[in-house]
């Protein structure tokens, strides 16, 4: 039984759409990766966040504890669908299919690889934008009201 190829295209792919539930992690590495295991925390405890926000407030500050963290899980993941869909196809093919021609299809790059990577760059750096934008925007507001508490 010979191993199945990785294809550089669905991983991409993977990485932006499933990333932040290690989806693209299972492709390469397989069940056992730990990694995939444990991407859908974070993403987990900043939906979770989300939802405190919604119920609570933006006051709430274990909200804004939170939901950075899905921000920067969809964001790495987006990092790593555009790691993957530049990578040359004999550097794809050498870690993620070895024993296979250098150039062979799996690792080539097509133009729906390139959609992924345009995908995850405008995705990505918006939520990273946000999530940094929204951190210390809280941030700051809570120092101005503990500021002016103590000057009370």
């Amino acid at each position: 039984m010979t191993p199945r190829l990785k294809n550089k295209t669905v991983a991409a792919w993977l990485a932006f759409l499933g990333g932040p539930l290690g989806l693209h992690r299972f492709y390469l590495h397989g069940l056992g990766d730990m990694l995939g295991w444990l991407l859908p925390i974070p993403t987990a405890l900043g939906l979770y966040g989300i939802e405190r926000a919604r119920l609570y407030g933006l006051d709430d500050a274990w909200s804004w504890a939170l939901i950075p963290l899905v921000g920067f899980t969809v964001a790495g993941c987006a990092l790593m669908a555009i790691i993957y869909g530049l990578m040359t196809p004999e550097k794809w093919n050498a870690r993620f299919n070895p024993g296979v021609p250098a150039d062979a299809a799996p690792g080539r790059t097509h133009w729906f690889t390139i959609g992924a990577v345009a995908m995850a760059l405008f995705v990505g750096t918006t939520v990273l934008m946000a999530s940094i934008v929204f951190s210390f925007q809280r941030y700051f507001e809570y120092q101005i009201e503990a500021g002016r508490q103590i000057s009370q």
